[in-house]
Parts: C-alpha cells; sequence; structure tokens
C-alpha cells in the first residue's frame, strides 16, 4: 500500500485514534503527557466504560464522559483530527453535550447590622448598628 493511501484510511469510518492523543488534540489537555494520566487516572468512561489505559481507542461516534477538577465533560467525537491545531479547528472534533453547570444559588439577604462581604470596614454609623443589635439579643 502507498503512503498517500494510510491517511486516506485514518479518515474512514472504521479509523481509530489513541485516546491521549485525542484529548491531546481535541485541547482537553495542556499536554500529551497530562493527557496520558487523566486516561491510567480512572477518570474517563468511553461509552460509559472506564478506561485504565491511554492506548484505549476512540472511534467517531464515541462518548467521552471527562471528570476534570472542578466540571465533568460529555464529549461526542466528531473527528479524529491529524494534528493540534488552533481552537476553532480543535472544536470541530468533538460536540459537547456537557449538562449545563447548576444554577448559582442566592445568598441569604443580610441579617440586621450584618455588612456585605468585602464592604471594608464599618462606618461609624455600621458600628453603632451593630452595637443596638448585640445589645437587643
Amino acid at each position: 500500500m502507498p503512503a498517500g493511501d494510510t491517511q486516506e484510511a485514518s479518515g474512514s469510518a472504521g479509523a481509530s485514534l489513541r485516546v491521549d492523543k485525542w484529548l491531546w488534540y481535541a485541547r482537553v489537555t495542556k499536554s500529551r503527557s497530562l493527557a496520558q494520566k487523566l486516561a491510567t487516572s480512572g477518570h474517563i468512561r468511553v461509552n460509559k466504560d472506564k478506561i485504565s489505559s491511554s492506548s484505549k481507542s476512540v472511534r467517531v461516534g464515541d462518548v467521552l464522559t471527562i471528570g476534570l477538577e472542578r466540571k465533568v465533560l460529555v464529549l461526542k467525537v466528531a473527528a479524529l483530527g491529524k494534528r493540534r491545531g488552533p481552537y476553532e479547528e480543535a472544536r470541530k472534533l468533538y460536540e459537547d453535550l456537557s449538562p449545563p453547570p447548576p444554577p448559582k444559588q442566592a445568598s441569604p439577604p443580610p441579617r440586621p447590622g450584618q455588612r456585605e462581604a468585602g464592604a471594608g470596614r464599618p462606618t461609624k454609623r455600621d458600628r453603632r448598628k451593630l452595637d443596638a443589635f448585640r445589645s437587643d439579643n
């Protein structure tokens, strides 16, 4: 088979790519070694199966569930990619199926005499209100 035919074969439906390379190409991780560590740490599932090896192959149509530090990514592989390109190119490698972040909880209204966090030092008026509030209890 000529060398040019291998490139065409990699674009076919049966083609696959190592999960660590795909994570790096898709810019999920900053380096390939970090992608390998993520794959071997057990924080990645391919089609609901937990993987423990960075050599696991992914194909177009596979769904990856990735547990990161502060969020969970659910990515459907749309393409395998040939290089680690710019963000616009990397974004075309997957379809983001991640759940939306939970809504932020509204903080309860401040108690009488309680100030907003980070509002600085209390004024003389604030101190008088605090003293009055504390003496009532």
